[in-house]
């Protein structure tokens, strides 16, 4: 399976697999900005993306960032349908204490592809019973 970028910037960096059997592609900002504690931004990649058909790309935080830095994305996992083809833009949040600055190349999410699966909907007047029933929101116990 292959997906196809395109640059739009020259600092865009083509996302890539950093170990053999990672899940998720690293993909780097082509932009530097400052986020502040609290803030979030629309950083830019300078790519553009052609999906193959019946499949989405996931873009998911980065553990380092979380964990060292409070940084995450906002709307996780952030959904890019494959009909999409403008500019691939992570919203990331500063959830620490400190600015958080942002380089060019800084690798600052990962994209996940995924199949994604077409259902028919159908409206009903009622559904099965299962033993969990509506217990749900930590029914189980913590």
């Amino acid at each position: 399976m292959t997906v196809k970028f395109k640059k739009t910037h020259p600092d865009a960096i083509i996302p890539a697999y950093a170990h053999p059997g990672d899940a998720g592609m690293d993909v780097c900002s082509c932009a530097a900005l400052t986020i502040q504690p609290g803030a979030r931004a629309l950083v830019p990649t300078g790519l553009v993306m052609e999906l193959p058909a019946g499949t989405e790309a996931q873009m998911r935080p980065r553990s380092g960032l979380a964990i060292k830095n409070g940084i995450t994305l906002l709307n996780t996992p952030g959904t890019i349908d494959e009909g999409y083809r403008g500019e691939i833009g992570i919203i990331l949040i500063n959830l620490g204490h400190e600015p958080f600055d942002i380089r060019p190349g800084m690798r600052i999410a990962q994209m996940v592809i995924a199949p994604v699966l077409r259902v028919a909907v159908e409206e009903v007047v009622d559904v099965s019973d299962t033993t969990r029933g509506t217990g749900g929101f930590g029914s189980t116990g913590l």
